[in-house]
C-alpha cells in the first residue's frame, strides 16, 4: 500500500529502471504521508545550477532520473567537478545531519534530470524522528565522502595520462551501455572532472588514440570493453584498485 501511494505522488518512477524503484522503495518506506504529499517534481535541462554554494539551505533534493555533478570554484578559480550523484541520495542531507545552515558545494545537472524535492522543514522533521532513515542518510552520505576521498587521493599522485585513465575507466563502470562508453561533456569537460588543463587533456587523448586505448567516431570519443580493460591494467600498475 504505501509503495503505490508512493508511486501516485511520483509518477515517473513507474518509467524508471527498477534499481532505480528500489532505491526509492527502501530510502521512503517509512515515510509518512505528510510527507509524501510534499514532493514537488522538477524536469531539469543539462547545465541548469539549482544548488550554490554558501546559500541558506531551504529545500532537499532527490535525483529521479539522471546524473547531477557537485563542482568546486574555490581554488584558482578552476573549475573542478569532485562528485557525482545518479542514485537516491538526499542532496542537503548531510548539512542537516552536520547542524550547517548552507549548501556546502554548487550542484548542476550533468544530464537532464527529473528532481524530487522537499522543503528542508519537512524533511528535517521527518529525519530526526525517524531513527531509520537518518541512520540511512548517515551511512549513505558516509559512503559517498570515503568514495570521494579515495578517488581524491589516487588523483593527487596520478598526473597526465594516468589520472585521465582512471576517469574514463570510472565512467565506463558506470555509464557504459551495451559495452560502449561514449564520453560525454567533451575536452573542456574531461578538464574539469580531472583538473587537469585542456591542453594535457589533447595530449592524453591523442597518446589514447596512436595506443588504441580509446577510440574515436566523428568528435566523440569511445571506449570499449577491450580498451576499458587496457586502461584499468594501465592504473592497477600504478595503485591498488579492486
Amino acid at each position: 500500500m504505501r509503495n503505490k501511494y508512493l508511486y501516485s505522488v511520483l509518477p515517473f518512477l513507474k518509467k524508471c529502471k527498477r534499481e532505480t524503484q528500489q532505491q526509492f522503495e527502501d530510502y521512503f518506506q517509512t515515510a509518512p504521508a505528510w510527507l509524501m504529499e510534499c514532493f514537488q517534481v522538477e524536469e531539469m535541462e543539462k547545465g541548469q545550477i539549482f544548488v550554490r554554494e554558501n546559500t541558506p539551505i531551504d529545500t532537499i533534493y532527490f535525483v529521479g532520473r539522471g546524473t547531477i555533478k557537485a563542482t568546486d570554484y574555490r581554488i584558482y578559480g578552476i573549475t573542478y567537478d569532485f562528485m557525482s550523484f545518479d542514485c537516491v541520495h538526499a542532496l542537503g542531507g548531510m548539512e542537516i545531519i552536520m547542524d550547517l545552515d548552507t549548501y556546502m558545494t554548487t550542484l548542476e545537472t550533468a544530464t537532464p534530470c527529473t528532481i524530487v524535492k522537499i522543503a528542508k522543514a519537512k524533511y528535517e522533521k521527518w529525519l530526526l524522528t525517524d531513527l531509520r532513515v537518518l541512520k540511512l542518510e548517515a551511512k549513505l552520505t558516509g559512503k559517498s565522502l570515503l568514495e570521494d576521498g579515495r578517488k581524491n587521493r589516487a588523483y593527487l599522485f596520478l598526473q597526465g595520462s594516468d589520472r585521465l585513465a582512471m576517469l574514463l575507466t570510472e565512467r565506463y563502470e558506470l555509464y557504459a551501455k551495451n559495452g560502449i562508453l561514449r564520453v560525454r561533456g567533451g575536452r573542456q569537460g574531461l578538464s574539469d572532472t580531472t583538473g587537469l588543463c585542456v591542453k594535457t587533456i589533447n595530449r592524453s587523448v591523442k597518446k589514447f588514440l596512436e595506443e588504441g586505448l580509446i577510440s574515436k567516431e566523428g568528435n566523440q570519443l569511445l571506449v570499449s570493453f577491450e580498451q576499458y580493460k587496457k586502461l584499468k591494467e594501465l592504473i592497477a600498475a600504478i595503485i591498488d584498485i579492486e
